[in-house]
């Protein structure tokens, strides 16, 4: 018995996934060497603690590399978990939810632009279609 493959699923799972898979190697400056520094958005790690400070600005200072590793490990989880398909249903949910709150907190205390040029809220919405259609 063949198992029928959803192509647009895992297409859309493996997406998001690289997506924050990208964004954990920027932070990790593993894309300068190829990129250039001007072309990577944080290059380190310490440059995307100042990103997350300015999305949470209610956050104290000791607790804000706290959070900004959370988000890390939650996004190589996450990423991990999507293209290799383990627990679909969950890993859909808490990265629409993930990206939702990003996109609203870019939104407010980046610039209103920003999750719209950056597909945030198009990356959101598509891992909760992810979330509904999985089994």
């Amino acid at each position: 018995m063949s198992k029928k493959i959803d192509y647009f699923s895992l297409f859309a799972r493996i997406a998001i996934g690289m997506s924050f898979l990208s964004a954990v190697a920027d932070r990790f400056g593993l894309w300068t060497p190829i990129l250039g520094s001007e072309n990577v958005v944080w290059g380190n790690m310490g440059s995307f603690t100042t990103y997350t400070g300015l999305l949470v600005p209610w956050i104290s200072q000791p607790v804000l590399p706290l959070l900004a590793w959370f988000v890390t490990i939650a996004e190589v989880v996450l990423g991990v978990s999507l293209i290799i398909g383990y627990q679909k249903r969950i890993a859909a949910l808490l990265s629409g939810t993930l990206l939702l709150i990003f996109a609203i907190s870019m939104m407010f205390f980046s610039s209103f632009k920003a999750p719209f040029d950056y597909s945030v809220f198009t990356a959101s919405a598509c891992a909760f279609l992810l979330y509904r259609n999985s089994k």
